[in-house]
């Protein structure tokens, strides 16, 4: 009778149904909490999340099932597409269009930039994903963690916590990634190029961009309406100068809240049952490649619009066209420090990091207009 009382106990602790996969997710986790705090690799993103995967692998608690308190995170977080959209709220309240408005052409290097998405796109497709699924992966070359998870949910809601990891992943890496293939694909002489100062933008045209922005963006794809159109919301409330409280609320509370929840419920799904299979492993690799690709995209497009300009733009600038905002911007900064010490590039890389954003949103767009 002992023996059976003790063995019956046993069973309700999760000492017995520990696996070998639950201890390799807690390292996993462990490394994502390490590279935020040692390493500051977007801590705001890693910590949560990495305490989250650490968290559902410990067996048999009461934590994603129906109805307990992280399950009811990811259900009306994430599965309602919420908390993607609230991010780019307060994004947007954070970020200044300025630098693409006085400089125009960074559209272009964001829109190549994309190019990543594209080609991890077909590269999926012939590894045998389905079109939804491959879309999902495509996207991560953006390395835009809240269009990630918002694609995801509408095509691939079993994909969510795979892509969205490799796409965090990426964003937080950008300072490792992104100078090797910035220092391959630009000479010398390219990243020694000084840039004149973009003009002054006024009030009125800062006022004046979401609102045009969200006009074209929405009749051009209207499925990422969600996304651009809150996006937008936030930088009027910046722009506008009448709303502080609303704006204070946007890039502080109401940011870190989301933020904190998000995190969580995107570690959620990465329990060992569902990670420790080959589909996340390609899915990892071809976030990657995407990632590199968009990287070079802009790089390159920035090298041929010098053979046509009189004003030459640094190709460096064109490697911040991925969404990584702002860290692909000072990763720019610092590669033309590098070259130059005294040629400072954050401003000029502040167009093309921002017209990425945009370009990312509008490529979801297309996907989710052409195959959902």
């Amino acid at each position: 009778m002992g023996f059976d009382m003790l063995h019956e106990l046993l069973l309700k602790t999760g000492i017995v149904h520990l696996t070998t996969g639950h201890i390799i997710m807690w390292i996993i986790g462990l490394l994502f909490i390490f590279l935020g705090i040692k390493k500051n690799f977007e801590p705001l993103l890693l910590v949560p999340i990495g305490f989250s995967i650490f968290l559902v692998n410990m067996p048999i608690t009461p934590l994603t099932g129906p109805g307990e308190i992280i399950n009811l995170f990811f259900k009306y977080g994430i599965e309602t597409e919420i908390l993607p959209c609230i991010i780019f709220l307060g994004i947007g309240s954070l970020t200044d269009f300025g630098p693409m408005i006085a400089n125009p052409k960074t559209i272009l290097l964001g829109a190549g930039a994309q190019a990543g998405v594209y080609v991890a796109f077909f590269g999926s497709i012939l590894l045998g994903f389905s079109i939804k699924e491959a879309a999902c992966v495509a996207i991560i070359g953006g390395a835009d963690g809240p269009t990630t998870i918002y694609l995801s949910t509408e095509l691939a809601p079993h994909m969510i916590g795979m892509v969205a990891i490799a796409a965090y992943s990426y964003m937080s890496m950008v300072p490792l990634i992104q100078p090797p293939i910035m220092r391959l694909l630009t000479t010398k002489k390219e990243r020694l190029i000084r840039m004149k100062q973009p003009r002054a933008v006024s009030r009125l045209e800062k006022i004046a961009y979401p609102c045009v922005a969200t006009v074209v963006i929405c009749l051009m794809t209207p499925a990422a309406a969600p996304i651009i159109g809150l996006f937008m919301i936030g930088n009027l409330f910046k722009e506008c100068g009448v709303v502080e409280r609303l704006l204070k609320t946007s890039q502080n509370e109401l940011l870190n809240i989301v933020t904190i929840i998000l995190g969580i419920a995107v570690g959620s799904t990465m329990k060992a049952e569902v990670f420790l299979k080959p589909q996340p492993i390609f899915i990892f690799f071809l976030g990657l490649a995407a990632f590199s690709f968009s990287t070079a995209g802009g790089l390159l497009i920035a090298k041929f619009m010098n053979l046509f300009l009189k004003n030459k733009i640094n190709p460096l600038i064109g490697a911040a066209g991925v969404s990584a905002v702002p860290m692909s911007a000072r990763v720019v900064q610092k590669m033309g420090l590098q070259a130059d010490p005294k040629n400072h590039l954050l401003m000029h890389a502040m167009g093309p990091n921002v017209a990425g954003v945009i370009g990312t949103v509008v490529a979801a767009g297309m996907f989710l207009a052409t195959i959902r």
